[in-house]
């Protein structure tokens, strides 16, 4: 569903998914999921609620700012991922996590070696390495056990 959208759409998808679950109006699956990220991210919220500049604004690493969108986007990724085991071990990773961190800082843990995997893959021009994903996913949720 995300793949074919530009910037602008998925960015409007999440502010509309937002304004539709404070309304309580029915949300569809992706939308209950999105929903539920934003309410995992209070610090969001008020930008969502104002879609002319949440769709202007830039989130640059000059900036030092966090990409809100992205951010919610590999929770998103995360979640499926778990709920779906694929790459195989990423559950395992998760609940190794999870007593410790708590359902959202362990996708928080996550999100590093997602975003690592992410990256390497876009500057190869390869698919994401789900070897040394799950490598990374396996230092992190080990590490102080």
């Amino acid at each position: 569903m995300f793949a074919n959208q530009s910037r602008e759409q998925l960015r409007q998808m999440y502010c509309q998914v937002w304004r539709k679950s404070r309304a309580g109006e029915p949300l569809q699956p992706l939308e209950q999921q999105i929903a539920r990220v934003v309410r995992d991210h209070p610090e969001y919220q008020a930008m969502l609620e104002a879609p002319e500049a949440a769709l202007a604004a830039e989130f640059t690493p000059e900036q030092g700012a966090v990409n809100p969108f992205l951010h919610m986007g590999m929770h998103l990724a995360i979640r499926d991922q778990v709920a779906t085991d694929r790459p195989h071990g990423v559950r395992a990773a998760y609940e190794r996590l999870l007593p410790r961190l708590g359902p959202l800082e362990a996708e928080h843990a996550m999100m590093d070696c997602l975003g690592q995997a992410l990256w390497e893959a876009q500057r190869s021009g390869r698919p994401p390495d789900e070897a040394t994903y799950l490598e990374c996913l396996r230092r992190v949720s080990t590490r102080g056990v």
